[in-house]
């Protein structure tokens, strides 16, 4: 996701008209919004970060697919993530546009200040418990803030269970795991997927501690879903990548990422680690927002080795005295790898192989 995304145009098996926009979110990372013209809508699907950048590419964007901001009739969001919901700040003074986001998420996008507080206040209880040093907890609470600079909160003006996870010739799925409120989004035979599948890379994901419905359980059981509702799609459109033409494919590939990644820590589980520790162990050292991240995912695996029954924590006595917990595995390495290859499988019947 480093290299410039390109702008490209689609049509629906319908003529739904399809605009894809290269938006810089933040300096070489870049995003997709989508405008579409389907009947009397004019949609736009995500609006990147709300960075000046950001904004400009989208402003020109819009321009170039013939939808200048004030003749949208409606903005779907298809997550709470900042690159994706926080340009509406810029946005919302240009148009008229309805805003829709599912219920999981309208506190993220429309009273955001808070919610930035409360999570924050969760991430940071979260982060005491992985064994970090306060120095270190205290510069990632810093990065995770840097939203409050970019976006203020914008209301919504619908939710999509409360219109039936549809509007017009869109349809919507929710998907949680990767964001609480995430959905993908059918038109004919395209599907807009949002970050459920990204090439390359395992979708961020952050224990259930933090915010509910996201985490392992969430995202695998999404991706079953996923898979499913697309069989007739001709292609997806995602939120960084180029067309995806073989979801299922891309999906074993998503899989065998996280399976690699969680057997590195099943491997390094035989004797007691902090999340930290286990983090190390997976990724090596890392820094800036990357660290926030593989700390929220290494979180996210050991609440799922943890709930399932695969290891244990091992300083009960200590933890009651505010000290962070120890894990350990409960079978030998072999057993536990076959365990947890089985366990991620049964979501989606496909098979994997490490």
């Amino acid at each position: 996701m480093s290299e410039k995304a390109a702008s490209a145009s689609f049509e629906s098996s319908s003529g739904a008209k399809i605009q894809r926009i290269p938006l810089e979110a933040f300096p070489g990372f870049w995003a997709y919004a989508y405008a579409v013209q389907k009947d009397d809508y004019r949609v736009l699907i995500d609006v990147g970060s709300g960075t000046d950048a950001s904004h400009a590419n989208l402003l020109s964007g819009l321009q170039q697919a013939g939808l200048p901001p004030a003749d949208l009739t409606h903005i779907l969001l298809t997550h709470g993530h900042i690159d994706h919901f926080g340009g509406l700040t810029k946005l919302r003074p240009l148009t008229n546009a309805r805003i829709g986001v599912h219920e999981l998420d309208v506190q993220t996008v429309a009273h955001h200040e808070a919610r930035l507080a409360l999570i924050g206040r969760r991430l940071a209880s979260f982060l005491a418990d992985t064994g970090l040093a306060e120095e270190t907890r205290e510069h990632i609470l810093s990065v995770y803030r840097f939203t409050k600079a970019i976006y203020r909160s914008v209301p919504v003006d619908f939710t999509y269970g409360a219109i039936g996870m549809r509007l017009g010739a869109f349809e919507l799925i929710h998907l949680p795991g990767h964001c609480p409120g995430h959905v993908a989004i059918r038109l004919d035979d395209v599907i807009f997927c949002g970050d459920m599948v990204v090439k390359g890379v395992t979708p961020h994901l952050s224990p259930e501690s933090i915010n509910p419905y996201s985490g392992l359980d969430h995202y695998l059981e999404s991706l079953r879903r996923l898979e499913g509702w697309s069989k007739e799609a001709r292609f997806i459109l995602n939120g960084h990548n180029d067309v995806i033409a073989d979801l299922p494919a891309q999906i074993e590939l998503t899989k065998q990422n996280i399976l690699r990644r969680m057997s590195r820590a099943i491997e390094a589980l035989s004797e007691p680690l902090t999340i930290e520790e286990i983090c190390r162990a997976v990724y090596g050292e890392t820094s800036g927002y990357n660290q926030l991240l593989v700390i929220e995912k290494t979180g996210a695996y050991v609440e799922y080795f943890y709930e399932h029954g695969m290891i244990e924590i091992t300083n009960p006595d200590e933890l009651e005295q505010g000290k962070p917990a120890c894990y350990r595995r409960l079978q030998e390495e072999q057993k536990a790898l076959e365990e947890l290859e089985r366990k991620v499988n049964m979501y989606t019947g496909i098979q994997v192989h490490m």
